[in-house]
């Protein structure tokens, strides 16, 4: 559905009715806060209880054919062959200068891989499949990409959220692993549900009949554990489980090295290569190249935000803040920054500028809030 220029969702109406304060995102009219829940509580909300996100901006993709494989291996860095049935795994799409063109979360299906993207680089990320999808189908490949557009994503997150799903699902999740995919029948409708997220918390996104997203997500709401949360809380709750934002702390400019994603890549694909940008990725991972590195800051006085200068501890303008905000789990202001790699051990002392004042701030590892994920 559209509006003007902005789409909504098929949820908008529920939000709308729950008191939720909209603002335009990657082309879509989403939910920032809801009336009576701030930003701050719904955040402390998700790390205490669970709360349910919108997510059905982003593009969901099915990959098919006996080459899909070979196909998306040759667009991302993950290694597809060897991920089991179920599977699921964070991987890239690179560019030939080595950069990040989007972050992608791919799943193993029966007969084909399930890709979820940014709302931001959806159209981008589909015409980059479909182009070369033509051009190996051209050399007599069997692949299809297919955009589902029938279906609503939603993001169930927080501790409460095994509990409060395995009321609505026909059976029990407690042996599913985190970063593993699977259909499950939902109130009677199949869903594709997969132990993921974008908070550092448990939890699942669920993949859902759109005809059938405001039913499911209303009788999760009768749980009173659960609660809408919306743009403000994720970007928060995300930057707390130290997780990239795609065109903040990631873009086409900056390789997996430099972002410290160089797990993302498989090591038979470091071995083999075989992607995008693979001479130039492979080549800083051997050389442990790259000219600057993504490091996390805790800052003193001020929260720093995207564009903030950070400056060495004798005053020279050194890198630059991409994301930065109170974090409200810990009561300390923290920011991801860009640093030379001189300037990216732990416990380097830093000083950032915001507006007028120059902040003491220090490295400190990622995340800043231990993850809480699922293991079995």
């Amino acid at each position: 559905m559209s509006t003007g220029a902005l789409r909504r969702t098929a949820l908008y109406d529920l939000h709308k009715e729950r008191g939720a304060k909209f603002a335009p995102f990657a082309g879509w009219d989403m939910p920032l806060v809801y009336d009576g829940l701030g930003a701050l509580d719904s955040h402390m909300h998700t790390r205490q209880h669970a709360s349910v996100f919108d997510v059905s901006h982003m593009l969901q993709t099915r990959i098919a054919g006996r080459d899909r494989h070979r196909f998306l291996e040759g667009l991302v860095v993950a290694d597809l062959k060897e991920l089991p049935l179920g599977g699921a795994t964070l991987s890239l799409f690179t560019n030939a200068n080595g950069g990040i063109e989007d972050d992608t979360i791919i799943t193993q299906q029966d007969n084909s891989l399930y890709v979820v993207s940014n709302a931001g680089c959806a159209d981008k990320d589909l015409a980059h499949l479909q182009r070369h999808a033509k051009a190996l189908q051209d050399q007599g490949a069997d692949v299809d990409v297919c955009r589902i557009d029938d279906h609503s994503l939603i993001a169930l997150q927080g501790p409460a959220s095994q509990s409060a799903l395995e009321q609505l699902a026909a059976v029990k999740l407690g042996q599913m692993p985190f970063m593993t995919g699977r259909l499950v029948d939902i109130g009677g409708v199949p869903c594709h549900v997969a132990r993921s997220g974008y908070t550092g918390e448990d939890g699942f996104e669920l993949s859902i009949p759109t005809s059938e997203v405001r039913s499911i997500t209303a009788r999760l709401l009768e749980n009173p554990a659960i609660k809408l949360a919306g743009l403000a809380a994720r970007d928060s709750l995300r930057l707390e489980a130290g997780l990239c934002l795609y065109g903040s702390d990631i873009d086409a400019t900056t390789t997996p090295v430099e972002a410290g994603l160089v797990w993302t890549i498989g090591k038979r694909r470091r071995r083999e290569g075989g992607f995008i940008g693979a001479d130039i990725i492979l080549g800083q991972v051997a050389s442990k190249g790259g000219d600057r590195r993504r490091v996390g800051l805790v800052i003193e006085g001020a929260p720093a935000r995207a564009h903030a200068k950070v400056l060495s501890a004798e005053g020279e303008e050194v890198g630059t803040v991409t994301s930065g905000i109170p974090a409200p789990s810990l009561g300390k202001n923290i920011a991801m920054a860009y640093v030379p790699k001189r300037f990216s051990k732990k416990d380097t002392p830093l000083k950032v500028k915001v507006r007028s004042r120059t902040l003491d701030a220090r490295v400190v590892k990622m995340p800043f809030v231990a993850a809480n994920y699922h293991h079995v």
